[in-house]
């Protein structure tokens, strides 16, 4: 197991996808890139990105928008799928958004594939 979002986490989930192959990424994710800044990480604050239903460490230099949420929630959003707990997030005031809110409205109307699904599985294994 791999703390949250810390180095040893981001280099198991790299590995994790590279073995994972072709995702079937649905076209509304694949070409979607959010920046993510995340609050109370184990390591403290931490800069990533979804780009095209991956995660990868720091920010992208082409994301329109960016998002900023404490850890616990990523969690439960991105790796449990709870849906409901991002809404609840927005509505709280607990995820900030930077920059293009219509991109961050696609990426709540798409649905992961199969193939994405059994990542993030494999990724919430991993994690501590």
């Amino acid at each position: 197991m791999a703390a949250f979002l810390s180095q040893e986490w981001f280099a198991k989930v790299d590995e994790l996808t590279a073995a994972a192959g072709d995702l079937n990424i649905p076209p509304t994710l694949a070409n979607l890139v959010l920046n993510v800044t995340v609050n109370g990480a184990p390591e403290g604050s931490v800069d990533l990105a979804l780009n095209g239903g991956k995660f990868e460490r720091g920010h992208n230099a082409s994301a329109g928008t960016k998002l900023v949420l404490p850890a616990d929630l990523l969690r439960k959003i991105f790796l449990e799928g709870d849906a409901a707990a991002g809404m609840q997030g927005f509505m709280t005031g607990q995820i900030k958004v930077e920059g293009d809110m219509s991109k961050l409205m696609a990426m709540q109307s798409a649905r992961p594939s199969d193939a994405q699904k059994a990542l993030f599985k494999q990724i919430l294994a991993l994690t501590a």
